[in-house]
Formats: structure tokens, sequence, C-alpha cells
């Protein structure tokens, strides 16, 4: 980095300034991808770019840009410089490592430069990248090792005689700052670790330190009560902590680190070295057998790129089940003599290459705010945003959940903000850029009236969600039959969302009893509704009359009373009625039964309206009586279960009707009453607290079915 840079970096600090760069970092982002007019200027101009948001990224830890979106402009500035080798400067992007340093700390040189990975973004770039690695080293049998990319800070150690000598940040690739005094508090890391066992007196190792998702989460939460903005992820928390000059506060922000790579080795004088140091495999298996926390439980040794290929995209599908945060996947030539015949660029190492996952951030801007009404009168606000890709999912709208949450994350309309989709889940806002307004940003103003009735909204002390409790409020009245009708409640095929919200304003279907009521002949005269569909409507109507209570009152859609809350219900009572007339004490005498759900049960059962549903739905035919129960069989009369985790051969529900079936009983949460506790992949904080009960038998999944068959 030349000096002009460093001034133009260091001098960056008003609004206007950073503002002016997003804007050009904008504008390229629009070219990349595109055919540019490549141009001495132009490539500087890029440059500038990517070092400004180097800078953000390695040195201020509070990156304006996704990773995909940074990912995007180097590679665009690869293409240029490819073009025009003639062009390429030392001190572009392209020739080293990203800025990374402090003033704070000493600064040290790395034994073995510290380069970046060359990165991949689809099978066929590995296929490429692997005729390239064929072609240089003059075979095609090539053993290739495959690991997660983890997403956190990136560190190096340097062992000597056994012992810690010395902990060092990435910096530039070759000098680091020394954050030794941190380093020994990161307790995944040993201070001594017998290395002249296998022959080693010095040796300088690479890895990543992280932040766990549960450790994040918890961290964040602590920054919000206190009334900070938190962080965007674990990574920046990682990279934050370790420049922390209170090692006492890094010991308690719980980091982990493994280490993944043996960058430099000086034997003992007159010593065997280990056969282990002859293979990447072996590496990561000789720093495990030391007592670090290397990736051997998830190192894969594959031969050719097609298994790579393979293993890469499965372990995509799966990558939210690891308890930290993985960004893709690393493959690198196994042999490491081959490694050293295939060499490196000034950037990168020719024989590893990184396979990146589909991106999970990008940067977007808030145009605007709606609110919904819920079922239970919830009104959410809803971010309309620029429509972006996130994680191969178009993101257009996002719940921004309460009032609360949005003076939380500072959100302003017209604010750049950075949004994230961890797989399947809802995308979620990380944060807003507050200094990149232009001072045209509007303040979300939330709604005091119910944006669909007019009602005046109101906010019970104890939660953050402001309600509309006009019951008859249209848009309550229709996500209400919506819930009534859904597949784990009354199950009423044929009569979907898009039928419920057209039947609603042809003035067909007013309320849940009204579903008993409906006139099918008019419903005939509508377009796409044929003789057979009303005929299949009609039958399914009918069916669910006779379903079983537990899933009527799930139906009734009682706050806070889930599925398993409205079994346990069931199981206590002949009739409906008979909740009526309970009241708190006496609920709370059932099994998972609290102060809340007790409370809102009673609430229920004391509004005029719903008592007048529940006897028009009688009068109707639902049946709302419990079953007689019939004698069972199976071994598993009298015992309670509880199942936590993904199970693989089954969904959870029907895992629980098998033990409904055999007699026994499903239970919501832990407590003295269970009897057995059934886990699958990625079980949490139930399997902990029930490993704390000695009476609760704790099953994994295959034995649970070996149980239901004995």
């Amino acid at each position: 980095m030349n000096g002009k840079t460093v001034l133009l970096l260091s001098g960056m600090k008003s609004l206007s300034a950073v503002h002016e760069m997003q804007q050009e970092t904008n504008e390229w982002l629009k070219r990349t991808g595109q055919s540019v007019s490549v141009t001495p200027s132009a490539l500087e101009a890029l440059r500038r770019v990517l070092r400004f948001h180097e800078m953000r990224y390695y040195v201020q830890h509070d990156p304006l840009i996704s990773d995909a979106e940074y990912d995007q402009l180097f590679q665009c500035l690869i293409d240029m410089e490819t073009g025009h080798p003639e062009w390429i400067t030392p001190d572009s992007p392209s020739q080293r490592v990203g800025p990374g340093l402090v003033k704070d700390f000493p600064k040290v040189n790395h034994l073995v430069p510290m380069l970046s990975l060359q990165n991949s973004y689809s099978v066929e770039d590995l296929r490429d990248w692997d005729k390239r690695v064929r072609s240089l080293s003059g075979t095609n049998d090539i053993e290739y090792c495959i690991e997660p990319k983890f997403d956190g800070a990136s560190i190096s150690l340097i062992y000597s005689d056994d012992t810690l000598e010395r902990g060092a940040t990435r910096g530039d690739g070759s000098v680091g700052d020394d954050i030794t005094a941190n380093i020994k508090r990161i307790k995944t890391l040993p201070l001594q670790a017998v290395f002249s066992r296998y022959g080693i007196g010095q040796i300088e190792i690479r890895g990543e330190v992280l932040m766990s998702k549960s450790v994040f989460d918890r961290y964040n939460q602590s920054l919000i009560e206190s009334g900070q903005a938190p962080l965007a992820n674990p990574r920046n928390a990682a990279a934050g902590t370790l420049r922390i000059k209170d090692a006492a506060e890094v010991s308690r922000r719980q980091l982990e680190a493994f280490v993944y790579h043996i960058s430099f080795v000086q034997p003992v004088p007159g010593a065997e070295t280990s056969p282990l140091l002859l293979t990447h495999s072996g590496n990561v298996q000789l720093l495990w057998d030391l007592g670090f926390r290397s990736p051997v439980r998830e190192l894969k040794v594959v031969h050719g790129i097609e298994a790579v290929i393979a293993h890469v995209q499965d372990f995509e599908q799966h990558r939210d089940a690891l308890p930290y945060e993985i960004d893709g996947m690393v493959i690198k030539v196994n042999n490491l003599q081959m490694q050293e015949q295939l060499g490196m660029t000034s950037h990168h190492p020719r024989w590893a290459m990184a396979y990146k996952f589909k991106a999970r951030q990008a940067t977007s801007r808030l145009l605007d705010v709606t609110y919904q009404v819920g079922r239970t009168g919830a009104v959410t606000p809803v971010a309309k945003i620029q429509p972006v890709q996130v994680g191969g999912v178009t993101v257009s709208s996002i719940s921004i959940h309460n009032a609360d949450y949005i003076k939380e994350k500072d959100l302003k309309i017209g604010d750049t903000i950075l949004i994230e989709r961890s797989g399947d889940v809802i995308p979620q806002v990380v944060k807003s850029f507050a200094e990149l307004r232009t001072g045209d940003e509007k303040k979300i103003e939330f709604p005091t009236h119910c944006p669909e009735c007019g009602d005046a909204l109101y906010r019970p002390e104890d939660e953050a969600v402001w309600r509309c409790v006009n019951i008859n409020c249209k848009a309550q009245v229709v996500e209400r039959i919506i819930h009534f009708v859904g597949k784990d409640t009354m199950d009423i095929r044929h009569l979907g969302e898009s039928n419920i919200r057209k039947f609603y304003e042809l003035g067909l279907l007013k309320d849940i009893p009204g579903i008993y009521t409906l006139d099918y002949h008019a419903i005939r005269q509508l377009e796409g509704m044929g003789e057979k569909s009303v005929a299949k409507l009609q039958e399914a109507i009918e069916g669910s009359k006779t379903r079983p209570l537990y899933r009527i009152i799930y139906a009734l859609g009682i706050r806070y009373v889930g599925e398993t809350t409205a079994k346990t219900l069931a199981q206590q009572i002949r009739h409906l009625n008979d909740l009526a007339d309970m009241d708190e004490e006496q609920l709370m005498a059932f099994e998972d039964i609290g102060v809340k759900v007790a409370g809102s049960i009673v609430q229920f059962f004391r509004n005029p309206d719903n008592v007048q549903m529940i006897r028009e739905l009688e009068a109707l035919g639902v049946k709302l009586e419990q079953e007689e129960r019939k004698a069972v069989s199976g071994g598993l009369s009298g015992k309670t279960f509880l199942f936590t985790g993904t199970l693989s051969s089954m969904k959870r529900s029907e895992a629980e009707a098998l033990v409904e079936a055999r007699g026994g009983t499903v239970l919501g949460s832990v407590s003295n009453k269970l009897n057995y506790l059934i886990f699958g992949e990625d079980a949490g904080s139930k399997l902990e607290k029930a490993k704390k009960i000695p009476s609760i038998t704790i099953l994994p999944e295959n034995d649970f079915l070996k149980m239901l068959s004995s």
C-alpha cells in the first residue's frame, strides 16, 4: 500500500467521503460480469475501491459490503489485469493479502507468508482447477483433502521447544500483529504440545479463531441490552475480540480455534521426523493427536475431482447443523511434495482452492415498510427492499418484527442495509449502515391504529408487540380461518388460503362457523370451481367434523397453545366446554401448563364471542367430545416421551403418533415427569437439560426404533 493510499484511507472519516466511496463501489458492482473498458485509470479506480473495503474488513472489522460482493470486485480486477499484465502494480490487491495492522499491537514477521486462497463458485471452476493441477503435476492420480472453510479470524502460531512462543494475526500476509496474550486465553489452544515427539523443534501453524453461533447470539443480546449496536456476524466478533487489550475480557467471550495447516517445520537436529508430515491429512492428524482442535472429524480424503464435487455439494446442504459458521470448503492436494512442485503465485497457492457456498449475506436498500395483522392481532412491520439474491433466493421483503427491533437496528427508510439468510431460515436484517446516510432517509413511524380496521393498537406491558384487539378485524378473521383449516389443525383440504380470501371478499365466508354453512350452489358458479372440486371441498368439510379433540383445541388459535399443549389439555377433559369451567390454578396442575398459557386459556373462554363460536360449531355437527380411549398395547402405557433434534427416519410428529398409539404420552418440555428423551441430529438445550436429571432415560433414534419393535 503506497503513502497516498494510506492518507486517503486514514482521511476517509467523514460521512460524505464514505458515501462517495460507496457510490463508486455500487457503480463497479453494476459493471462486474460485463465488458469493461480497461485503462490504467480504470484499474487504479477499482484498486482504490478494493483497498477501502479491505481496510473496513481487516482493520475496522465493520464491512460495508458482503463477502460475495467483495469477491465480485476482486474477480473483476483479476480479469482486467489478466488482459493487461503490463499495467499490474506491485501494490495492487491482486498482488498481496489484504491489510490488517493495528497501531496498538507490536508487529511481527511470519516465518512463511500467509497467502489468500483462490475462490471458485461453481463445479466448472473446480474442474478447471483440477485440469491445471494435473497438468502441472504430470499425473492424473490426484489425492485431495476437503475441509470446511471456517468463517473466522486467521491466526499464525509459533511453537518452539514444545511451548507456545507467539500468536499473531494475518496482517498483510508478511507482517501481523502480536496478540500472544489474547491467544493464550483461547482454551482450545494448548500452551504446550510435545512436537519433539515427532522430531519437531520449531513449528509455525495456521488456523482460524471462531465464535460459535450460540456464544455469538448471547454476546449480541448482551450488546443490545446495554444499548450498543449488535455485531454483523461471528467473524467480526472473533476478529474484534482478538484485538482487545483486556485479556480477561477475551476469556469471557469464549473464543475457539481450529488449526488446519503447518506452514513451517524446523526438525530437532539428528531426530527423525514423523511420516505424518508427508501429507496434509497427516498434518491435521498430528495436530489433533497433540491436543489441538483440528478438522480431523470434518476432513475427507478422496481421489479425483468428481468425488470432491459430490462431497462439497452434499456438505453445503448440512452446513447449518454445524455449531460454527463456514462459508465454503477448502480443497487441497494431499501430498506435500506435490504441493511443493505446484508452487504458488504472489497471491495464492496453486495446490489449494476454496469452493464458496451460495452467499448468505448481501447489501440492499430499504425502500418502504408495510404492516401485516396476524390472527392474534399482532401487527408486524415488513421491510420492502431492493430485490437481491441471497442464498440462491431473490429477497424483496423481510419481517422486521416489532418497534423495538426497528429501534435496535437503527433502521430508516432509504437506508443501505446488510441482510442475511441462513439455509431455509427467513431472511433477517443484520444491520444498517448509518455512515452511508445522505440525510434523505425517513424515520419509520410505527402506526398507532390498526392498518386494517382502524382501531387503536394496544401493547401489553410485558410484550414487544403491538396488537389490534378488535376481534372482528378483517385481517384477524381471515388469518384465524386459515389457521383453523390447516393441515395440523382441522385439515380441511381444498379450502386453502386463496379460496378463503376469495370467499371472504365475496361474502360467502365471514367466520369460522361459516365454513360449515358454505353456499355450495354459489361456489359452483365461480370460475375454476367445477362440480368435482366443490364435491371434494364439501367432503373435506364434512370429514373435519369428527377430528380428534386436540385438533379442535389447537385450531381455535388460543395464544400460546400449540399442538403439544392441545394434546395435554385434550387428555384431561371430556368436552371442550370443560376448559371454560377451569381457572388458572386448575389448568396449571396439568403437565407443561404454565402461568402464561393458563391465563391465555382463561381469557379466551371469558370472551363471549369465542363461547358463542364454540356453541355454533357444536350445533353445526362438529364433535367437541373426547373419544373413548381404547385399550392399547405395545408396552408404552404410562410412559412419557419427548423428542429433540432432527430425526432421520421419520418426522417428529410421526414419532409422537407412534408413541401415543402404543399408550405413551408426549410431553412438551424436560421435567422430572419425563421418562424418555429421544434425540436426533443437532439436538439442543433439551438434551443438555435432560442429562442433569438422573431419572430420564436418554435414547438415540435407533434405540427408540428398537423399543417400538420389541
